[in-house]
């Protein structure tokens, strides 16, 4: 449980951290299985499929910047998103009806790991109310040298910055957001976790020390936003039963709770779009590769 002094941090600042959530016996489980899927890329030449691999990716030197919906691939990650404790949290904060929207484990590997640009999840995701966040669980221990998660506190409370450029959505701000003497490094120990709100500028810088960093994220909302992008296929009865099935507190509604949030939609898309990492990679200035 959250105590009212760290529920009062997070509406103020728009992020939190919250240490010893993950036992040590589940992140020496969710350091193997990692491990063990980081050994299966090296038959990988490719982000395709499960891996999301880094520039320099080899068989001999594998690679991998990310594990893309980990939950279908080990009973450890599934655990996470059933998790007691975090969803305690989670409903402390955006209410005791929970969603799951998306999940990854993003990982920057000693002496590398690609810059993840400054940017505001709500940019991709804009939904009838922000009651959204992500929780980041650390399977490394997570400083400014490996590639700590960054953010701007407060900055969820402002605008919506412009993620485009060229006419086109390019997955980070293009515009002048962020003043360094505001950033903050979300430094904590394995098995602590960050909860930050969807409307939080963050990012990460590449990782400059001879330890990785790997970070499970969460996506969380309330189950009364909706998504002002639709639903795939929403007119056939097995998607909608998949929707629900991604409900892990709570009931379904149809009722969809609007408020007043500023919204700049993530359109027109490349035809090619692809992860953060793709999407960013044509970013003219970068903010947080230093």
């Amino acid at each position: 449980m959250l105590s009212q002094q760290q529920v009062d941090f997070y509406e103020e600042k728009g992020y939190l951290s919250v240490p010893d959530v993950i036992s040590s016996e589940e992140i020496t489980e969710l350091r193997r299985v990692t491990d063990s899927l980081v050994e299966q890329a090296r038959s990988v030449s490719e982000s395709i499929g499960v891996f999301g691999l880094e520039p320099g990716h080899t068989a001999e030197h594998p690679q991998v910047r990310r594990i893309k919906r980990p939950s279908l691939h080990h009973e450890i990650y599934k655990s996470m998103l059933h998790h007691d404790t975090i969803l305690e949290m989670v409903a402390q904060l955006i209410g005791n009806d929970i969603r799951f929207t998306g999940e990854k484990l993003n990982m920057k590997e000693a002496g590398f790991g690609s810059v993840v640009e400054c940017h505001q999840d709500w940019a991709f995701m804009p939904h009838t109310n922000d009651g959204l966040l992500a929780v980041g669980i650390a399977i490394d221990d997570m400083t400014i040298d490996n590639g700590a998660l960054l953010v701007i506190p407060g900055s969820h409370r402002g605008a919506i910055y412009d993620h485009h450029q060229d006419g086109f959505f390019i997955g980070a701000v293009t515009e002048s957001a962020v003043d360094p003497a505001e950033v903050v490094a979300i430094e904590i120990p394995a098995g602590s976790v960050s909860i930050h709100h969807v409307r939080t500028l963050h990012g990460s810088a590449p990782n400059t020390s001879e330890r990785s960093r790997r970070m499970l994220f969460l996506e969380m909302a309330a189950v009364d936003a909706w998504s002002l992008m639709g639903l795939h296929d929403t007119d056939t009865w097995n998607n909608w039963h998949e929707f629900n099935a991604c409900i892990l507190r709570g009931e379904p509604t149809k009722e969809a709770r609007v408020t007043d949030v500023p919204v700049r939609l993530p359109l027109p898309m490349r035809p090619s779009l692809g992860s953060i990492y793709a999407l960013q990679a044509d970013l003219a200035e970068s903010t947080f590769s230093d």
